[in-house]
Order: C-alpha cells, then sequence, then structure tokens
C-alpha cells in the first residue's frame, strides 16, 4: 500500500510517499520562511496562496523521485487539522480531488498524532507505551501513549506554547524570523548561570505549563536592566528555564506512568540543548528516547503520510467532502476501527 501525505496547516507544503514494503519512499518541503519573515510572523492569506502554487508541483516531484505514477497511489492523507483554515482547505481540496480522480480513498489527519508518531519512521522506533512530549507550534502537551488512538493528555500549556514563547522572546531580542531557531544559536554563546529566569509551575505538583509569565521575566530584564544585559545572556536564561521545566514535568510523567520510552516531536524538540537534558533525564529514570531526525521536527508531509497509512491500512476513511477542524483536541482521536 503506497499512502500519499499532504501537509498545509500553516507555513510549509510537505508531500511525501510511503510504502507498507519500501517505507518512507520520497519526500518533498517547501517553507515560506523567507515570505513571512518580512512581517515578523506568518499571514495566513499569503500562506493558503503558497499553498495552492506549491502542492502539485511537489506531489508531481515526489511521484518522479520514488519512480511512481498517480495510479500507483492506494491512498491519499491531508492535514485536517490543527492549523490554519485556509491553508488547511488546501490541501483537503487537493487531497479530495485525487481521491475522486484516482478512486482510492481519503483521510483527514490530526497534526499532532502525525507529529507524535513522526519517531516511527526512523530505523529503531518507539514501542508502545510511551510519553511523549509535544512542542510544536502552538502546542505544548504532554501525552501518555498506549496505541494508535489511545492517547491520555497529562498536562498542557495553560497560556503560550513553548514555541510561541520562544518566538516572542527572540522578536524581544530583535532577533529574525523564524525566532526559535535564531534564539537557539544566540543562547550558544551565553554563559551559564550568569542569569535566572523562574521554571514556571514546576513548585507545584502536576504536569501542566505555563509560559506567559516567563516571557514577561524576560521582557522586565531586557527593559529595566542599567547597564543592558547582553543578549545572549538572556537568551540562555530563557532556554535554559524553557529545557529545565520540561526536564521537570517529563521526569514526573516518566515516574507517573512507568513508562519505558520517551518521546520528543514537533519543532521545538530540534534544539539541541532541550535534546541533551531530556536524553539525560531518560536514561536517569531507565527509559528510551526517540526524536524524529531533524528534518521531521517541523511540519512536514512524511509524518502525515505515515499516520495516514496507520489509519487507512486499518480500514479508517473520511466522510464526503473537504473537511477541515483548525481546532481540533488531540484527546477526541480514538483507535481506528478494525478493517471489514
Amino acid at each position: 500500500m503506497i499512502t500519499l501525505g499532504i501537509e498545509t496547516s500553516c507555513d510549509e507544503t510537505g508531500i511525501a510517499l510511503y510504502s507498507d514494503k519500501a517505507g518512507l519512499v520520497a519526500h518533498r518541503l517547501h517553507s515560506q520562511a523567507a515570505t513571512h519573515a518580512r512581517y515578523g510572523g506568518v499571514v495566513p492569506e499569503l500562506a493558503s496562496r503558497d499553498h495552492i502554487r506549491r502542492v502539485l508541483p511537489l506531489v508531481e516531484d515526489c511521484l518522479a523521485e520514488a519512480g511512481l505514477r498517480p495510479a500507483d497511489i492506494d491512498g491519499v492523507a491531508y492535514t485536517r487539522g490543527p492549523g490554519l483554515a485556509g491553508a488547511l482547505l488546501v490541501g483537503a481540496a487537493v487531497a479530495e480531488s485525487l481521491g475522486w480522480a484516482l478512486e482510492r480513498p481519503v483521510l483527514g489527519v490530526h497534526h499532532m498524532e502525525a507529529h507524535l508518531l513522526a519517531p516511527m519512521l526512523e530505523a529503531d522506533p518507539p514501542d508502545f507505551p510511551f510519553v511523549a512530549l509535544l512542542v510544536s507550534g502552538g502546542h505544548t502537551l504532554l501525552v501518555e501513549v498506549t496505541g494508535l488512538g489511545r492517547y491520555r493528555i497529562l498536562g498542557e500549556s495553560l497560556d503560550d506554547a513553548a514555541g510561541e514563547a520562544f518566538d516572542k522572546t527572540a522578536k524581544l531580542l530583535g532577533l529574525p524570523y523564524p525566532g526559535g531557531p535564531q534564539l537557539e544559536a544566540l543562547a550558544g554563546g551565553g554563559e551559564a548561570g550568569s542569569l535566572r529566569f523562574p521554571r514556571p509551575m514546576t513548585d507545584r505538583p502536576g504536569f501542566d505549563f505555563s509560559f506567559s509569565g516567563l516571557k514577561t521575566a524576560v521582557l522586565n530584564a531586557v527593559r529595566d536592566a542599567d547597564p543592558p544585559i547582553p543578549r545572549e545572556t538572556v537568551a540562555r536564561a530563557f532556554q535554559d528555564a524553557v529545557v529545565e521545566t520540561f526536564a521537570i514535568k517529563v521526569r514526573r510523567a516518566l515516574q507517573a506512568t512507568g513508562a519505558g520510552h520517551l518521546v520528543v516531536a514537533g519543532g521545538v524538540g530540534a534544539n539541541q540543548a532541550l535534546r541533551g537534558r531530556l536524553r539525560s533525564v531518560a536514561a536517569a529514570e531507565g527509559a528510551a528516547v526517540a526524536f524524529p531526525r531533524l528534518a521531521f521536527c517541523t511540519d512536514n508531509g512524511a509524518m502525515i503520510a505515515y499516520a495516514g497509512h496507520c489509519r487507512l491500512a486499518a480500514g479508517e476513511r473520511s466522510g464526503d467532502g473537504a473537511d477541515v477542524r483548525p481546532r481540533w483536541p488531540l484527546d477526541e482521536l480514538r483507535p481506528p476501527a478494525a478493517a471489514d
């Protein structure tokens, strides 16, 4: 079975082909970062228009790379949500059109489930059950995963997600969009411990997160310091606070669930300081840790193709029409029904 995956949830157009026999056989990604950089953030209308221009050429590129024809596709998966409504509709419309033209099944995929499953594309995938830290864009979730569609939300951000906090802090420091990678690079020049920000919500039990207060602490430090604090010092202190907050909550989750595996996925999961710290936490708790490759931390078609393949192979199908859900809680998902 060969599944075509289409990702258009925000500002990256991702296309991929996944085979149950050969694994990932082709993937292409177009980033709109340069388009949105001049505005300091994503402009939804521009994102939608660019997806329209890019989707079909990228599908053709993937088919050519894999040496396949459109008729070789057995199913089509697209990002149904969460995401920007207009951007999601582009992928949904293309997927439904291809499904109709090729007479193939179509399925709308949950974006965060796809991130959660991205490490399954690697050579040494994690085993169920596991704890997953999902840190992608506007989402920060700590999830107990016992199987496909079997998700229990342990904790989530009560305000800003970690990715939003990274981007807003980067903007405060005068760094260009996208801010997360820029802040990480700047933090590399900062001295550990020379400035300390609070580790929010770590002084109480539970697994929830809050990053708005941390963002305010950075603002106050930058605004009130005399003489000014070096930007790299602020960046390092901010990053250390986020990383240590995640480490504390992840340790609690591993201890509470007894899970033997930890999965870290989403764009913030590419941060090398975070990866190093969570490797240490997992090792101390006797757990293995799995990360997607860096290219699959940010939004991509490969994770959509894989997640769609898992559910299509079990007989799951979308209803009629291009249906999207810009807001879609992960815990609404259920395991796929067995194929008839």
